[in-house]
């Protein structure tokens, strides 16, 4: 029996995310009644995460539950709902949460038709599957998506746990979504090359030339992000007054100079196949955005654009 307004979780998909959200959910009171997950790294997670929780069957997992926490990849969330559905296991008042950034409650109709609640949370952060999240839990940003009369429902869930919710409407999802990826996945991809690129310069440890001058980079980027929120309209200049380096000093014969070593290195280094390319596409948007900031003349970008215009080759 659990305590009088908690519930009791089952979590299907117990992998980096589902794991940990179970573990803040049961510190909170609630009891996880029962895991899902098929591989050796889910087994750990959940006798390490949640000693004491049954690995279960999906749909007995299910059939336990007052709350389902879905965890599983995207592409399978649509197929998983609806077998459920058509198993009839899904119950009039469990609520159904999923953490699939780009899907919003949708997803989860086949479930509402038979009277679940549906939600969808998704934490603005990345998981190691470790107890190390669960602190980072606290102030974390996520998205919440539901039907009005239940919204405070996935509200209140986010901040039992200690994180702040965000309302993001249905149809803005994969916009959401596609934000967070651009930003944290190519962030970690322009941090490789630029690692790539020192070591290819002989610079023995690349990350520490980088940590500092990124550090301070993105928290000045961030910081300078807060005026989008207040000026929508400003959003093509934002982050601007913060940006150093040759495009938007209008150096062109910097930047020709860049873009000759890195394609040397391209040349010497297989795994550095995409590094121009990317400095080229970055380079544009940072000329793009100097320019509506303010922060070079339409000459001077004009070079800096025909020098970073693809080689003939590439067209």
């Amino acid at each position: 029996m659990t305590a009088p307004g908690r519930l009791g979780v089952g979590v299907v998909g117990a992998g980096r995310v589902g794991a940990v959200l179970g573990s803040a959910l049961r510190a909170t009171g609630h009891a996880v009644v029962g895991a899902s997950g098929i591989s050796a790294a889910t087994t750990e997670r959940i006798a390490t995460l949640l000693p004491g929780v049954p690995h279960l069957e999906v749909p007995e997992v299910v059939e336990r539950a007052e709350l389902v926490l879905l965890t599983v990849p995207d592409d399978a969330l649509t197929e998983l709902v609806e077998g459920l559905a058509r198993l009839g296991a899904w119950q009039p008042g469990q609520i159904v949460v999923h953490t699939a950034g780009a899907h919003g409650t949708a997803v989860l109709e086949p479930a509402r038709a038979l009277g679940a609640i549906p939600l969808a949370l998704h934490p603005a952060m990345t998981f190691t599957g470790t107890s190390l999240d669960l602190g980072r839990l606290v102030g974390c940003t996520f998205a919440v998506t539901a039907p009005a009369p239940v919204l405070p429902i996935g509200q209140a869930l986010v901040v039992e746990i200690g994180g702040e919710p965000v309302v993001v409407a249905e149809e803005a999802r994969p916009l959401y979504h596609a934000a967070l990826a651009h930003g944290a996945n190519h962030l970690v991809v322009l941090v490789a090359q630029a690692a790539q690129a020192l070591a290819g310069a002989g610079v023995a440890e690349p990350h520490r030339v980088l940590g500092p001058l990124l550090t301070a980079a993105l928290d000045g980027a961030v910081r300078a992000s807060a005026s989008i929120g207040e000026d929508p309209a400003g959003t093509a200049a934002a982050g601007v007054a913060v940006l150093t380096g040759p495009v938007v000093r209008g150096d062109a014969g910097t930047v020709a100079a860049h873009l000759r070593e890195l394609t040397a290195l391209a040349g010497r280094e297989p795994r550095a196949a995409d590094v121009p390319a990317t400095y080229r596409a970055l380079a544009r948007a940072t000329a793009a955005r100097a320019l509506a900031g303010g922060r070079i003349g339409t000459s001077s970008a004009q070079a800096v654009l025909d020098v970073l215009a693809e080689p003939e080759e590439d067209r």
